[in-house]
Formats: structure tokens, C-alpha cells, sequence
């Protein structure tokens, strides 16, 4: 491996980038192919269905990819989906050399490498694994843990309250931190709420297309996640605004009777006669979830850090002050220094007036 191999790598994963809202549930991965030291073809992969990253670049070079050096942001597919093998195109078109990033945890795709060196292909990697983990951490957690990868989104004031006594939030943070909330939505494959929350402020809960400037139609209806409501005693009604929206609705419940028109319902109980979350998360994985949006109230969001669940925190801090009163961002009741939950704080970054945070729970 060189400089110049990391170059080219480098250059994969932000092509990989192109596809952070449309390649879901599929990794984001991106390929460029070399011939004489020269890009001779590129490509990401766009959306679930469609061609790979691979066969785009292979499509843009043509004839030049003979002998050529593919580089790619994840180990090649090895299976045929929706597409033929990634594998197979790279050895039909000639291809001398691959390297790639990081290698493809899923069972079904993985084994790209020996099928290409087994065909002669001389096949060099991991080369910036950890920048390339970034880009698809969310689908490599699903293949490695069977858990996706789960955030938890909180809009707060500085003094750590997210809504007034009365259940009052709209609008704690300004325009430009909404904005980003419609981002964390659209990279997601989908959002978890509580019941108590839907029936509190009757949210959509969908990804509104023109806070991302994304003026493809198809675009935007993939973007929708699927929608989530934790509601063990079955309270969801119909009516609400969660359930008249383009898009899926699930409601996990600890009951084992009853039904939602139009809505399906997952029984999952756990011995407290609440929903179980893990198994939820688990039930979402095998859905092919990779990434996970909790926006909930302080019950369930302190619900999902005592059990573990959540890898990472996404704090819109809004300078206001709303008083002891008011409701706070978790239900987390420890009465010992000991019991406090560490964080790494990973990016500090202002929204306009607003701040937001990103933290993830400290490893020791």
C-alpha cells in the first residue's frame, strides 16, 4: 500500500457520502477505478435496488478498467440480490488490483476478497478502516452485533429541560437545529417515539423534504423511516397525525391482544409489563434498520441509557432558561455519584443560536 492508494481510498469514502440518505438499508460505499495513476471512472451506489458503486465506475471506464486498480470504500458483494455480484463484474471486466477499505461484515455479501483473489486478482486491505467504519457505522453494527446502531435525539435549554410542566415544547431550539433534526431523520431507517409523546404533541414524525433541498421525489419517499411508537397498554388511537403519514407505522406493545387499523403491532412484553427494547431493537435489525432515531420523553429515553441501548447522544442545547418546573431531558434516578453515566463528548458545533452536542457513553 502507498500514499497513493490511500489517496484514491480516501476518495471512495466521500463518494460513499453521496448516498448518506438514499442507499438504506444498503451500505453507502463508493469505488473509483485507476488506470495509469489516472481516475478513469467512478461511482457511489444511489439507491437500494440499483447498481453498485462498483458497476457505475465500471460503466464510466469502460474498456480502460482492463488492468486497472479498482478501489472501493467496502470489501466487493459476493451475492446476488437485487444485483448481480459485485465480484463477478470487477473479474468480467478485467480488473488487475482491488483495494478496498473496509471489509463486509454481512454473512449473505461478505467474501468478496477470496472470491477475487481466487479468480487472480491481486486484492490489498483494510486501508483507512476507521474512516470508512464512520461512514457505514450504523450497517456494520447491525452485521456485527445484530443491534442497530441507536441515537438519541434531545432538544433542551441550557438548565437541561426539554418542555414546560404543561407538556408545552414547541420551539425549544430555532430553525437552523430543526433543520438538522430533519437530517438525523432522513439517514435513519427509523424513528422510535413513546406513546406519551404522541398523545401529548401529536408529531408527523416524517422527514419534511424541503428542509433538505433534495428536489428528486423518490428521494424524498425513501427518505421516510419507518415510524415507531413504544406503547405497552395500547393507547395509540386512530386519528393521529403519526398514522395518517406517508410511510410504515409499527406499535410495540406488552399486550398481547388488539389491533390499529392499518397499523401492525408487535407484541413484545417483558417481565415488567413493559416493551422490551432490546428485543425491539432486535426485531428493527432484523428489519434491516441500520440506524436508529429515538426521539422520546424523559421516561423512555432514560429508559433506553439504563438498559445500554443507545450509542450515542445528539444534546440541541437553545439558550433559555426554563425553569425547576419544567420537564427534564431524562428520567434517570440514581442518588449516588457512582451511578452518574460517563460521556465522551465528540463534536461541539453552534446552529445559529443553538448548540449541538454529540456524545457517546464512555468505554472503559
Amino acid at each position: 500500500m502507498s500514499a497513493t492508494d490511500e489517496a484514491f481510498v480516501a476518495h471512495t469514502i466521500e463518494l460513499a457520502r453521496r448516498g448518506w440518505y438514499t442507499a438504506k438499508p444498503n451500505p453507502r460505499v463508493g469505488c473509483v477505478i485507476v488506470a495509469d495513476g489516472k481516475i478513469v471512472g467512478e461511482g457511489w451506489h444511489q439507491r437500494a435496488g440499483e447498481p453498485h458503486a462498483e458497476v457505475n465506475a465500471l460503466d464510466m471506464a469502460g474498456a480502460l478498467s482492463k488492468d486497472a486498480t479498482a478501489y472501493v470504500s467496502l470489501e466487493p458483494c459476493n451475492h446476488q440480490g437485487r444485483t448481480p455480484p459485485c465480484t463477478g463484474q470487477l473479474i468480467a471486466a478485467g480488473v488487475k488490483r482491488v483495494v478496498y477499505a473496509v471489509k463486509d461484515p454481512d454473512e449473505t455479501a461478505g467474501g468478496g476478497e477470496q472470491t477475487l483473489r481466487d479468480a487472480g486478482v491481486e486484492v490489498i486491505g483494510p486501508l483507512l478502516e476507521t474512516e470508512a467504519r464512520a461512514v457505514n457505522a450504523g450497517f456494520l453494527q447491525r452485521c456485527e452485533t445484530g443491534l442497530p446502531k441507536v441515537t438519541l435525539k434531545i432538544a433542551a435549554s441550557l438548565d437541561g429541560r426539554t418542555a414546560m410542566a404543561s407538556g408545552e415544547s414547541q420551539w425549544i431550539t430555532g430553525p437552523a437545529a430543526r433543520s438538522d433534526v430533519q437530517r438525523l431523520r432522513a439517514q435513519s431507517g427509523a424513528i422510535i417515539t413513546g406513546i406519551g409523546t404522541v398523545l401529548q404533541d401529536d408529531p408527523a414524525m416524517t422527514v419534511r423534504a424541503e428542509q433538505l433541498n433534495l428536489p428528486d421525489a423518490d428521494d424524498i419517499a425513501q427518505l421516510q423511516p419507518l415510524r415507531v411508537i413504544v406503547d405497552s397498554q395500547l393507547k395509540t388511537r386512530p386519528g393521529l397525525k403519526i398514522l395518517q403519514q406517508p410511510g410504515e407505522v409499527v406499535v410495540a406493545t406488552a399486550q398481547q391482544d388488539g389491533s390499529i387499523p392499518g397499523v401492525e403491532l408487535i407484541s413484545l412484553p417483558n417481565s415488567d409489563g413493559k416493551v422490551d427494547l432490546r428485543g425491539l431493537l432486535k426485531e428493527l435489525a432484523e428489519r434491516q434498520c441500520n440506524d436508529v432515531l429515538v426521539e422520546a420523553g424523559a421516561k423512555l429515553a432514560g429508559a433506553f441509557i439504563r438498559e445500554g441501548l443507545v450509542d450515542e447522544l445528539i444534546i440541541y442545547l437553545a439558550p433559555k432558561l426554563l425553569g425547576r418546573k419544567a420537564m427534564p431531558m431524562l428520567d434517570l434516578a440514581f442518588d449516588k455519584m457512582l451511578e452518574a453515566i460517563e460521556l465522551d463528548i465528540v463534536d461541539v458545533r453552534a446552529l445559529d443560536k443553538d448548540w449541538r452536542i454529540t456524545a457517546r457513553p464512555t468505554v472503559n
